[in-house]
């Protein structure tokens, strides 16, 4: 058993005079005549452990190994540091080296830029700010969860192999266990028959559909998983593999909804400012100086609500500030979301009322025929983070939807038994996991807060 205390419980809770063994990587080394210094990291915090070594109580050999990248482990005697940016650090008595690191080892700087970075996917955890970027995403996933369960939701898988293209946009992934060779096409259509399903299959773009008759036995319940969008755009929020967080609530209209979603991002940024609080430091200080000031225009003010139309009346008052000039019937475009909360409103603002052409059939029609209660959720600098809408619960009007949405009424049989047998008033969202990382940590690419990113025409 390999016994050794984290770098986090040292700084945090030991003492001068403690005895303790550290295992980690060297992040920098420095010699001097006498000793070698050697900033040691396990990643369990943002900082590190200085480590003295007495040139007379080791071998150059042994001091040799203390490169740049190796992993070691150390032994000594923690003392007050007389240097400035620690109070402790270890007058190492013993050193085994655990994994050596040559001078080709790539993070030799103490700063890269985070394109170079990308290009190595499997290393860049062990530098500063993905570590801080990972540790984030951790207690980001727990906060969720701990909000859901104090709300009295139930937590539901939903399927990752699905039949139904939720968003009807047509960027699933295909799924077939037919070698792609025997795939044979009548009539412009794939035959399935021999396939493991017997039917065309994608991976899931949306747990929604299958959440909702959860929630309309349950009452109150949520998905957290992975999500794959075949989607062409290449822009730094689009990535092909990532994470959704998609409730779905009985008996909630969307006044109801935009409250929660109001709450959910509050408490989510609440808990991450304080247990996260050194690694929101580091963010602020080397890559969005306004954190601080996002992080309190969420949890001091209230979310600002617009409708769709009102916002785009504003907007074609001002045409020369977009290169389209904004249309009623528009989608909202990034430069639309960016003058929406980072001009109209300068904070999180939720957008409602958008035209039923714009949102997915199952939106529920409002009294003036022509908008759906939808709203998206805005954020200066990002965008669009959230998209929620009141489901249709009518079932004449939702097969009207349907069927001028182009949607296979039979393949969706099910759905629609939901509203001819005890359907409900009813609601969700869908949050995208990631941009929400990018909101609390000020990195501005989806790829940079993602371990492994897929995105078009790359794999990491």
């Amino acid at each position: 058993m390999i016994v050794r205390d984290t770098v986090k419980a040292v700084l945090e809770t030991a003492s001068p005079g403690s005895d303790v063994t550290v295992c980690g990587w060297v992040r920098t080394s420095r010699s001097s005549k006498n000793v070698v210094f050697a900033a040691l990291t396990d990643g369990s915090t943002p900082a590190s452990l200085q480590a003295v070594f007495d040139r007379a109580a080791f071998t150059e050999a042994q001091l040799s190994g203390l490169a740049t990248g190796a992993c070691v482990r150390v032994s000594g005697r923690l003392t007050e540091s007389p240097g400035t940016g620690q109070s402790l650090e270890l007058a190492a008595s013993s050193l085994e080296i655990l994994g050596p690191a040559g001078e080709d080892y790539p993070l030799q700087k103490k700063r890269h830029s985070l394109e170079f970075l990308r290009t190595i996917p499997h290393l860049r955890p062990r530098t500063s700010t993905y570590a801080a970027a990972f540790r984030m995403s951790h207690h980001l996933s727990l906060a969720i969860h701990r909000f859901f369960d104090d709300e009295g939701f139930f937590y539901i898988h939903a399927p990752v192999i699905t039949a139904s293209d939720a968003e009807g946009a047509g960027e699933a992934f295909r799924v077939t266990s037919l070698p792609l060779g025997s795939l044979r096409v009548a009539d412009g259509r794939v035959d399935h028959s021999g396939d493991y399903f017997g039917r065309e299959a994608f991976l899931t773009v949306s747990a929604q559909l299958e959440a909702e008759p959860l929630a309309l036995a349950l009452g109150k319940v949520y998905t957290f998983g992975p999500t794959f969008r075949a989607d062409p755009s290449d822009t730094r929020f689009h990535a092909a593999e990532f994470w959704m967080i998609e409730p779905e609530m009985a008996f909630f209209d969307l006044e109801d909804d935009m409250d929660l979603i109001e709450r959910f991002v509050k408490r989510t940024a609440r808990d991450l400012q304080e247990r996260c609080s050194a690694d929101i430091a580091f963010f602020h200080e080397h890559y969005e100086p306004g954190l601080p000031g996002r992080y309190s225009a969420i949890l001091e003010g209230s979310f600002h609500r617009v409708t769709y139309t009102d916002a785009m009346n504003e907007m074609t008052a001002h045409p020369g500030a977009f290169e389209v000039p904004p249309v009623w019937g528009m989608d909202l475009s990034p430069e639309y979301e960016r003058f929406i909360a980072g001009e109209m409103f300068r904070g999180p603002v939720f957008v409602t009322g958008f035209p039923g052409s714009l949102k997915p059939f199952y939106a529920r029609d409002n009294d003036d025929g022509r908008t759906v209660a939808a709203a998206d959720l805005l954020f200066p600098g990002i965008g669009e983070i959230v998209g929620a809408s009141q489901r249709e619960e009518r079932l004449d009007v939702l097969t009207r939807r349907a069927v001028a949405a182009g949607i296979d009424l039979d393949d969706y049989s099910w759905y629609f038994d939901l509203r001819r047998w005890g359907s409900a008033p009813h609601s969700g969202f869908g949050l995208g996991f990631e941009r929400l990382l990018m909101v609390f940590t000020g990195l501005d690419n989806i790829r940079d807060v993602i371990p492994f990113p897929r995105t078009m025409g790359r794999m990491s």
